[in-house]
């Protein structure tokens, strides 16, 4: 495959990865991650997954090289902090491997971002991006609030099987987006100062996010309007 044929196939995709970002992100969060906290999932069969569809889908929408190098960077952060701190666990290591994951979603979303909010028509695929958006925000502080909970031992009330990774991850998936939507059921408290500055940041993110998206998807949509008006008026031509 030629550098032609390479750019109209991922021109061809561009779209249609985001809904495919969606719909895996949507099984990670909602199925993947229960089942990991039941035991049925392997948490590198999710760790796989992730890497696959991060690297994937940055490809395929960025046409940005250093867009593309952070994520390659990103990853190898990530997977070498877990493997370290499998053999040797230490904060050093931890902070290595929610380094290597914050920056691989940060880029996700980073990318995710431009397609969305870039000047043209509103389409449903668009709106899916804004979704995974979201989504990925939750993503984010579970690594957060992950990384609290390895440093600062009790940082949260009621999380299930301390020292049972899978299931508090579970939870703390939980927990995030509870936090993210504001709907918390109090049944999972932060009680470390940094836990409860980040649980604060997060509800409001949460609350920001779709008055802004809202407002610049109308500005998108009416600015795309007034162009095709302009395109389609008998005196465009003349003036």
């Amino acid at each position: 495959m030629n550098r032609h044929s390479f750019k109209r196939w991922r021109e061809r995709l561009h779209d249609p990865a985001l809904t495919l970002l969606l719909a895996l992100e949507t099984v990670i969060v909602f199925v993947l991650s229960p089942l990991r906290g039941l035991g049925v999932v392997a948490s590198p069969t999710i760790a796989i997954v992730v890497v696959l569809l991060v690297i994937t889908v940055v490809v395929v929408l960025s046409r940005s090289t250093g867009a593309i190098v952070l994520v390659l960077v990103s990853v190898a952060l990530n997977v070498a902090g877990s493997a370290m701190h499998l053999s040797h666990p230490s904060p050093a290591t931890d902070l290595l491997s929610a380094a290597g994951e914050v920056l691989a979603r940060g880029a996700l979303a980073w990318v995710v971002a431009r397609a969305v909010f870039a000047p043209g028509r509103i389409t449903h695929y668009r709106i899916q991006g804004a979704i995974v958006l979201y989504l990925n925000f939750a993503l984010i502080f579970v690594v957060l609030y992950r990384l609290i909970d390895e440093l600062a031992p009790n940082a949260f009330t009621h999380l299930r099987a301390a020292g049972d990774m899978p299931a508090t991850l579970a939870d703390i998936t939980y927990f995030s987006l509870s936090t993210l939507t504001t709907s918390a059921f109090g049944d999972i408290t932060p009680v470390h100062p940094l836990a409860r500055s980040l649980a604060n940041l997060e509800a409001i993110i949460g609350q920001l996010y779709p008055a802004t998206l809202l407002a610049r998807i109308v500005t998108l949509e009416l600015a795309s309007r007034r162009r095709l008006a302009g395109r389609r008026s008998p005196g465009s031509d003349s003036a």
